[in-house]
Order: C-alpha cells, then sequence, then structure tokens
C-alpha cells in the first residue's frame, strides 16, 4: 500500500484556500423570496390569536405564515432510538396551541430581500398567555401540556446482579455530578435554499449537511412529495459537530414554500437565531453509586441521570440517553452495573447530539468516580485503572447491552499498554513530583487524567461507486458528506491503494442525492470505517475490470496485466504497449455507451471502539480563578490510521471543544426561562490563548477485525475525555479533594470553592 498511513495535504482546500467556497449563503436563483421565522419570545405559553396583518401589508412582503396555513403537515419524525410514547413530545414545524420556548417558530415572513423580511417580522405579534416555565429536569415533572406529564421517556441499560455486588463491598463511593449545556456552534450557521420545478414536480434543496439522504426521506414524508422528486445538495459546511444537518422546521418551511409558491425559498441563520434555535445538548445530573472492594475493583455501579432534554425531541429521540448509558462503564470490567435514565423536558432550547454525545457527559462521571474511588482507598489514580481494565485476552468483550439497535461487543483493545505508553512519554513519575514540588511551593497546580471508550463505524451498510471519466479521471461517488473531516483526501488514499492508481485522478462527490441511491451520511465518526471500507472493497473490483477492459487491447489476459502510475501494462513486458486511463475511458464509453463502473456496498452489523486518554497538567492563577492548560496529551489507539496528519488535526479541534464545554461554554436562563446567553459576548469561546498546543500519542496497536481496513473513528476521540481530565487536574491543584463535580468550571464557581475549602 503506498496512499493509507501516508500524510497527505487535504484535496479538499483548493476552493477554501481560493476563497470558492460554496456555503450556503452563497448560493441564489433568481426570483428567490427571503424567509424570515418569527419565534416566541417567552418560554412557555398558550398560544392565542397571531397578527399578521401589519407584516402582510409591508411593501415587498409576499406572505407571512401560521400553523394555520400549513394544517395538513405533521410534526419532525424521530430517525434513532424511539421510546415507547415520545411520539407526542415532537416538534411541529410552526408552535401550536402552546409555545414552549424563547425562539419556537409561531410563523415565517417572505418577502423579497432579508431587510423586508427581518422588518415583517418585527411586525408579527401574537398573544400569548405565559405560563410559569420548568427548568429543572431534577425537580418535579413539569407538564408538556396541562395533562400530559412531561417526561419522554426513561432509558435502562442494566447486566449482573448489583444487590450481591453491594452486599460484598467494602466501600460504597456515591457522588452527584453535573454536566451544564453547550452545543457545537458551528462557525457557519444554518442555512436553507430550495427550488422547485413543476415540469417535472422536483424540489431541490440545497445548504444540506451531515445526512442528506435521511433527510431528504424525512422531508418527503412531512410534506407527502415522491421521495424521487426531492434531491437535497450539500455543499460546502462550515462546521457540522452534531449540531448542524437535521431535519430542523426550517427545512421543511423553505421546502414547502418554494412547491407552494414555485419560487425559491432562502433561508440564513442569524447568530443569535443559532444560540436559541439549533440543538443544544450536554445538560445532564447523575447520582451514581459504586461498591468497590478492599482492592479498589469496582464489584458494581448503580447510575440514575436525569437528562435536560428542552422543549421537544427532535430527530434524535433517546440517543444521547441511550449512549450514554450503554457506555458509561467505558474500559472497566464493572461485573454488575444499572444506569436508569429520564429524559425530561424542560422550557429551554431543545437538544440533540454534539460531538461524543453522551460520552463526554459519561466520561466525566466514570472519571470522576474513578478518581474518588483512588481517594478514598488512599491509591493512585493510575492503580485503580489498572485494577479495573477489561484484559486485551477478554477481547472481544460483550457489554450485556446495545446502543442504536446493536450490541456493544468492544471489538478490540490493549487498555493496560496505552496507558504504560502515555505515562512513559509524559515521565508520569518525574512529573508527579515536579507537581508536588510546585504546590509545595504555594502553586496551585495540578494533574489529571481520563480513560475513556469511543464508538465508531455505526451500520448498517454504505454503497459507492468508482467511476472512469472519458478523460481518464476516477471519480467516487458516496451518499457521505463531508463537514470538515477531510473525507476526500481519505476516501481518495483508499481508492488509490485499492485500484492501483494514482492519487491525482481521483475526485470524490458528496452528499448529493441525485448521483447515488443510498447514503447514511456522516454522523457518530463512521465514514472512514463504513465507506471507507466500501471505497476498498468497489477499489478492488475496479481494478480487476480495468484489467479486463483492456486485455483486448493488449493481447493478454486480465491476469497478465499490471497498473503502475496510471499505466495498463503486460506484467512480462512493463516497459512495452500500454494502455492509458483517458485512452481506456474513451474506447470503453464508445463500445458501451456508458463510463467503466463499479460499485460495492460495505455491511456492518455492529460499531467498533476505538479508545484513548486525556493528560491535562492545569495551572489556577490564585488573583483570578483563571485555568491555564499547561499541558494537554491524547493517546489514541485508532486501529489503522489512514491519514494521522487529519486524525491529528480531528483531535486538536476537538479538544478545543471539549475546553470550551470544560471551562467556558454554558447556555443559562432566568427564572422565566429567557436565555442569557445570545451572543458571543455571553457565550463564551476558547480563544488560541486558552487552548494549548495538543501533544498526541497516535497508536496502531488494536486494528478493529469489523472492516478489511482495520480502521475505527477518531473523529470524537479528541473530545471525549476533555472535561474529566480538566476537571480532575483542577482538583489536584485545589488539594484534591473532589470539590470539582460540575462542569463548566468557571472563576467565579472556583473562587466560591476554593474560599470554601480555605486555599
Amino acid at each position: 500500500m503506498t496512499y493509507i498511513g501516508k500524510n497527505q495535504k487535504r484535496l479538499e482546500d483548493g476552493p477554501l484556500l481560493r476563497g470558492l467556497g460554496r456555503f450556503a449563503d452563497a448560493i441564489s436563483f433568481a426570483g428567490q423570496l427571503h424567509m424570515r421565522v418569527v419565534r416566541a419570545p417567552v418560554a412557555y405559553g398558550r398560544l392565542g390569536r397571531i397578527d399578521i396583518d401589519a407584516a402582510k401589508d409591508l411593501a415587498g412582503v409576499f406572505a407571512v405564515w401560521t400553523a394555520q396555513d400549513i394544517m395538513e403537515i405533521g410534526p419532525i419524525p424521530f430517525r434513532q432510538v424511539t421510546l415507547p410514547g415520545m411520539e407526542r413530545f415532537r416538534q411541529y414545524v410552526l408552535a401550536r396551541g402552546y409555545v414552549r420556548y424563547v425562539g419556537d417558530p409561531m410563523a415565517v415572513v417572505f418577502a423579497d430581500d432579508p431587510y423586508i423580511a427581518e422588518d415583517a417580522a418585527d411586525l408579527v405579534t401574537a398573544e400569548i398567555e405565559i405560563l410559569a416555565p420548568c427548568l429543572d429536569a431534577t425537580g418535579p415533572v413539569g407538564a408538556f401540556e396541562p395533562g400530559v406529564p412531561g417526561e419522554a421517556g426513561v432509558v435502562e441499560k442494566k447486566y449482573g446482579d448489583l444487590s450481591d455486588a453491594f452486599a460484598r463491598a467494602d466501600h460504597v463511593i456515591e457522588l452527584r455530578l453535573k454536566i451544564g449545556r453547550h452545543a457545537g456552534v458551528p462557525l457557519e450557521t444554518r442555512g436553507a435554499v430550495a427550488t422547485f420545478d413543476p415540469s417535472d414536480n422536483m424540489i431541490r434543496l440545497y445548504g444540506a449537511a451531515k445526512i442528506p439522504h435521511k433527510n431528504r426521506i424525512t422531508i418527503a414524508a412531512i410534506i407527502d412529495h415522491p421521495v424521487d422528486r426531492i434531491h437535497l445538495h450539500e455543499g460546502h459546511v462550515g462546521g457540522g459537530f452534531g449540531t448542524r444537518g437535521e431535519v430542523y422546521p426550517e427545512d421543511v418551511l423553505v421546502c414547502l414554500a418554494a412547491r407552494k409558491f414555485k419560487r425559491p425559498i432562502k433561508w440564513i441563520e442569524d447568530r443569535r437565531e443559532n444560540l436559541v434555535a439549533a440543538n443544544h445538548s450536554r445538560q445532564q445530573t447523575h447520582e451514581i453509586r459504586a461498591a468497590v472492594d478492599a482492592r479498589g475493583f469496582v464489584l458494581g455501579v448503580d447510575d440514575v441521570f436525569w437528562l435536560d432534554q428542552g422543549a421537544y425531541v427532535r430527530t434524535h429521540g433517546g440517543a444521547v440517553s441511550e449512549l450514554t448509558a450503554a457506555m458509561l462503564p467505558g474500559p472497566y470490567v464493572w461485573p454488575a452495573y444499572r444506569s436508569v435514565g429520564h429524559i425530561r423536558l424542560t422550557n429551554k432550547t431543545p437538544c440533540g447530539t454534539y460531538r461524543a454525545p453522551g460520552r463526554f457527559e459519561g466520561s466525566f462521571v466514570r472519571e470522576r468516580l474513578m478518581d474518588a474511588i483512588a481517594r478514598r482507598l488512599g491509591l493512585d489514580p493510575v492503580e485503580v485503572r489498572r485494577i479495573n481494565f477489561i484484559a486485551e485476552d477478554a477481547m472481544p468483550f460483550d457489554r450485556k447491552v446495545d446502543a442504536l439497535g446493536t450490541d456493544v461487543i468492544l471489538d478490540s483493545g490493549k487498555y493496560e499498554d496505552l496507558l504504560d505508553r502515555l505515562l512513559e512519554r509524559v515521565g508520569y513519575h518525574r512529573l508527579k513530583a515536579e507537581l508536588r514540588r510546585r504546590r509545595a511551593d504555594g502553586e496551585m497546580v495540578g494533574m489529571g487524567f481520563a480513560y475513556f471508550v469511543e464508538k465508531s463505524g455505526l451500520g448498517p451498510h454504505d454503497d459507492v461507486k468508482l467511476i472512469l471519466d472519458a478523460d481518464g479521471r476516477v471519480e467516487i461517488v458516496t451518499g457521505t458528506a463531508s463537514v470538515g473531516q477531510g473525507v476526500e483526501t481519505v476516501l481518495a488514499q483508499i481508492g488509490a491503494d485499492a485500484t492501483g492508481l494514482p492519487i491525482e485522478v481521483f475526485t470524490v462527490t458528496h452528499g448529493q442525492t441525485d448521483r447515488i441511491d443510498h447514503g447514511m451520511g456522516a454522523y457518530a465518526s463512521r465514514a472512514t470505517t463504513m465507506v471507507g471500507s466500501a471505497v476498498h472493497l468497489a477499489g478492488r473490483k475496479f481494478n480487476l475490470a480495468l484489467r479486463q477492459a483492456a486485455a483486448d487491447m493488449l493481447q493478454a489476459t486480465a491476469e497478465g496485466l499490471a497498473i503502475t502510475d496510471g499505466r495498463i501494462h503486460r506484467t512480462d513486458d512493463p516497459s512495452g504497449p500500454a494502455v492509458s486511463l483517458a485512452e481506456l475511458g474513451g474506447e470503453y464509453f464508445k463500445a458501451h455507451g456508458a463510463p467503466l463502473t463499479t460499485e460495492a456496498t460495505f455491511h456492518a452489523e455492529r460499531m467498533g471502539f476505538p479508545y484513548g486518554i486525556h493528560l491535562v497538567v492545569a495551572r489556577i492563577a490564585p488573583d483570578t480563578m483563571a485555568i491555564e492548560l499547561e499541558k494537554f496529551v491524547i493517546a489514541f489507539d485508532v486501529g489503522k490510521a489512514i491519514n494521522p496528519m487529519l486524525i491529528r488535526g480531528q483531535f486538536a479541534g476537538a479538544a478545543a471543544q471539549g475546553i470550551g464545554g470544560a471551562l467556558f461554554e454554558e447556555f443559562v436562563y432566568d427564572e422565566w426561562g429567557q436565555p442569557l446567553a445570545t451572543n458571543f459576548a455571553d457565550y463564551l469561546l476558547p480563544t488560541v490563548f486558552e487552548v494549548p498546543k495538543v501533544e498526541i500519542l497516535l497508536r496502531e496497536d488494536a486494528p478493529s477485525p469489523l472492516n478489511p481496513l482495520g480502521v475505527k473513528g477518531a473523529g470524537e476521540g479528541g473530545i471525549t475525555g476533555t472535561g474529566a481530565a480538566i476537571a480532575a487536574a483542577v482538583d489536584d491543584a485545589i488539594g484534591g479533594f473532589g470539590a470539582i463535580d460540575s462542569l463548566p468550571i468557571n472563576p467565579a464557581r472556583l473562587h466560591q470553592l476554593v474560599e470554601k475549602l480555605g486555599r
């Protein structure tokens, strides 16, 4: 193999570096109307009459809709994890009867330009009987509406005998832990541009991201349109992270309006809308108990948690809670286990997934628990983890729980080996001694780490096509999507190795539903594993097809031909007559009336599970309580690295997001449910000054047996353990008392805590 494993520069960056990116706001059509959403100004209330007359009378306004105008349109369905009774909590594209969070769409305005649309939206008024909002998911169950309690579902994962575990325990450790509400906040806000061609009944939606094929099916069903008469088109995407790419009310509305008005419809979200209307995530509270023996081995864990879902259950259904409960045990044996997750509705922005959904939260809880065990028993945190690791010879390890419809069976792992390599890399004992000396000199400085198991390669299948153009170019067509992860480069590298062709001949087409019938999109760190494996299979077939097509031209058998540097030649005469890709492509098209094409599908019945460790050294400034991250190390086993440089980039970017969630980012509300973080002055993001250099120890010691490449996903491994590791480091810096029990750790909270501890 000549390309897999190389630090290949990104093939997709040319247009971006030249300022030629085609983001949603760059897409326009003649005669288009601009859509503006009128959003609820209160968190909870009974919705009465909506006065749209002044808005309709404004010059340049084409139409104004409320729910009464689109009563035939049902709520947005789920695409993952539906629990019994959860359907009643879905969101309509325009509010009916009640508004349930600040930002809930009540009406939409269509106008000739975006400024008129915004002015008109300001003229729409609504009669709302304000009701007391529910803002605490851990308190009494609120009301979705009168008579309908606001608990959308309960997720439970369990195995083993907990009663026996606690009866045999030498120690019982109990913790209450909280993770604050934050979100992906991509650089590019959401956007959607829809067109309709009445001649063929075709709707096209531009600005799609993440899962175009699935969203196509969903939107077609909602608006009752033939699925083969709607296509979604992905352009460049300014960040995904789970937040972008779902089916939101605005996606449905632009398609519906384009069909109704027979004119293009454009909607671009502003930043305030993004912060109050796009999916939030994370907010969970856990009460966890562990039964532990005298040597620190965990006999059993009992966990209950509450997820603050916000006002509605959106497309992910119960996925975040399910992933939290199913994957909370991480790399540890834990012979008995139960986790019960309550999905509670509150009058806040609805929640969905965000990079490492459920695992960021669960890792914080699990690793704080392991640190607490070490503290109670007087053990080194490293040794507690060693005692509890799943052994290498126990792989594959059946967790006896399921997640997202598949059994959680850890496919491969050398957990203790990765820990040893990290400790050697950082000089663990020397570093501990140095930090003790600094604390003795009066500094508040500490070290923490977090071990975690990730998931990747969610099936069930992915399709690809390889097409030889008449000019000798090879096009890889896939239903995956690109949200910045370098998918074009990675797929071209895999295709080049599988076909034996130079990488320069490849182009990758993705996210276009009119180019391939099926596609699962890009989420859950699945693209390299699933689509890459399909490209590998199709590429091997393509190599054979090229040799078969050239056999007559070179008077040889396919077995007697080889491909070198894009030339097909006889193996017994490498410098003799040869056929170029362009020659072969042209001749094949003449003979068959279609380009040479191979297709392949890769199936996966279960996920793979990469794993990693985050190690952090943090220093606290005594005067301001500002937290400086002096050292940040990620150790991660990816199974097989297709492009190590891109993986390192993914880790660094994800780490920055994890730092944000651990130290800066939080959506907060006042007592009436008004959001207090609606701009970047109040919703704080880390900058280059707060994000340290990220050191990366990338390992390939445990290839996955579940796919032909041995790869595991890497898109989320940079964020999963960040909150837990930073919490442990800060805890160590202030005395190691286990006082850090919530995220984010902001200076005001830390100051109160340090004062309480008498530091």
